[in-house]
């Protein structure tokens, strides 16, 4: 199972993206694949790394399909097979050292 960061934004509809934000959001809701998070600037899955990938896709393509001509995307990766680490895993590790 994989952890996911992905933050995607055009590049040429202004200073506002919180539209488009939302339609990739949507793309999310669609899709009961992965287990998902909102953040202020990436959106974290939680699932297989291919369906992640293919969710990722469907996501920037809403953006596309919004009439943005140039989109940008950042992908981070927590790949673990030693064991299942879940978002909430990763948290609570960091919350019980403070």
């Amino acid at each position: 199972m994989a952890i996911v960061a992905v933050s995607i934004a055009p590049s040429d509809v202004g200073t506002s993206l919180s539209k488009y934000v939302a339609a990739m959001q949507k793309v999310l809701r669609e899709d009961s694949r992965v287990k998902y998070r909102l953040d202020p600037m990436f959106t974290t899955l939680e699932g297989d790394l291919d369906v992640c990938f293919e969710i990722i896709r469907k996501m920037q393509e809403a953006v596309f399909a919004m009439g943005a001509k140039r989109v940008g995307t950042v992908i981070k990766i927590d790949d673990r097979r030693d064991k299942v680490v879940r978002m909430e895993d990763k948290i609570r590790s960091v919350e019980e050292k403070l």
